[in-house]
């Protein structure tokens, strides 16, 4: 078995996590990435950025990074392998300085560190580089790195599979335990109402006026009775719900006529999904409805739902899973079949039609300021794509 060299893979994740690298401004780690490619032997048209920042917006600098490997060996013709991590860091990661300290690496000071995901870019680099430098069989691989990860999956909901070559299965890198399997996922819909009252004066005539702010509390805590607040049990079905943001009003002598509020549900199943959003669009509908001013007019409400991404669960017997698991054994270690509460840009790529698993490369603590990288795992975690990437 070839083995990853140790030194150079923790150098890269070292340079990699001092380069600042947020949602929408991951130019200078794409190109920092993009230059270890090219040293380690990949050729520039191998390399490529796709328009997903265009379709995405916001003035994100650059799309996904995508680097095609032709396959090499006995295994060349075998279907193509999926390989990808997330480039952008949250901003609590903004100035982070890593330091090595007592077999981890943390942050110098009162910031996040950004191995959420500097550690899966750190363990793609070192998987492509091992392959060049020692000139590995085996199959095409695509490495996809993303951007926008981190504020709603944005690149890997943007990104084309066949941009990506059409590769049969993938291995995402995003968590701390290599060999601790995600081989499913919740949904998550994000939904906003434009609630719209009647601005009226509140000391002289308030009866005049219909409060946005009225109908939106009566919507929540209408929602939270019904039991579709927070953790949702109805019998065997499950998720949760937030609402996130409320905003509106101008003056406290002015009946609020208009408020926005924005919230998410969650759950495993689609069609629960789907209710825990209708009972949040119900219960504003409801409450603009009843919510009235002295002349009998009531209030409404635009209410938008959008299926951020879909929930999915993988066979055990599907092939990156096995493979997956087989290549953890070979290592001594031992896999763990997981479900996720978190969204992941797996979700987006297995409903592309691109089965996908996620594997941890030793983070731990994400997005907080007491985030560090085991580097004994992150060592191990790309060990273990060097193994993936090379089983037939």
């Amino acid at each position: 078995m070839i083995a990853v060299d140790r030194e150079r893979a923790l150098g890269h994740l070292m340079d990699l996590l001092a380069i600042e690298g947020l949602s929408g401004h991951e130019g200078r780690v794409a190109e920092a990435v993009r230059r270890k490619l090219v040293a380690a032997g990949c050729r520039e048209r191998w390399l490529r950025h796709d328009r997903a920042h265009r379709k995405i917006g916001n003035g994100f600098e650059i799309g996904n990074l995508i680097l095609q490997v032709p396959g090499r060996g006995p295994s060349k013709k075998e279907p193509r392998r999926l390989f990808m991590g997330h480039l952008d860091t949250v901003p609590l990661c903004r100035g982070a300085v890593p330091i090595r300290r007592d077999g981890r690496i943390v942050a110098r000071g009162d910031t996040a560190l950004g191995g959420d995901n500097r550690t899966a870019i750190g363990a793609l680099v070192t998987l492509v580089e091992t392959l060049e430098r020692e000139q590995l069989a085996h199959p095409p691989i695509t490495v996809l790195m993303t951007v926008g990860e981190e504020i709603g999956l944005l690149g890997a909901r943007h990104v084309e599979v066949g941009d990506l070559g059409t590769p049969a299965f993938g291995f995402n890198v995003d968590g701390g335990e290599p060999a601790g399997l995600v081989v499913g996922a919740i949904g998550a819909d994000r939904w906003e109402a434009h609630v719209r009252g009647r601005s009226s004066h509140a000391g002289v005539h308030p009866e005049d006026g219909i409060s946005a702010t009225l109908i939106a509390s009566r919507a929540i805590a209408g929602v939270a009775a019904l039991g579709y607040f927070g953790k949702v049990e109805k019998g065997r079905r499950t998720g949760t719900s937030n609402v996130g943001i409320v905003r509106g009003g101008e003056a406290t002598n002015q009946v609020t006529d208009y408020v926005w509020v924005k919230g998410e549900a969650r759950s495993h199943s689609k069609a629960f999904l789907a209710q825990i959003t209708g009972a949040y669009r119900q219960a504003f509908e409801r409450a603009a409805r009843a919510t009235k001013n002295s002349s009998g007019a009531s209030g409404r409400v635009e209410f938008q739902a959008n299926r951020e991404y879909q929930a999915f669960r993988m066979s055990a017997r599907s092939q990156p899973v096995r493979l997956a698991r087989s290549a953890a054994r070979r290592l001594g270690l031992e896999p763990k079949l997981r479900i996720s509460n978190g969204g992941l840009d797996a979700n987006n790529l297995n409903a592309k039609g691109v089965p996908t698993v996620t594997l941890g490369a030793g983070q731990h603590s994400p997005h907080t300021v007491d985030e560090y990288v085991e580097i004994a795992e992150y060592l191990s975690g790309c060990q273990l794509l060097l193994e993936i990437a090379t089983a037939s």
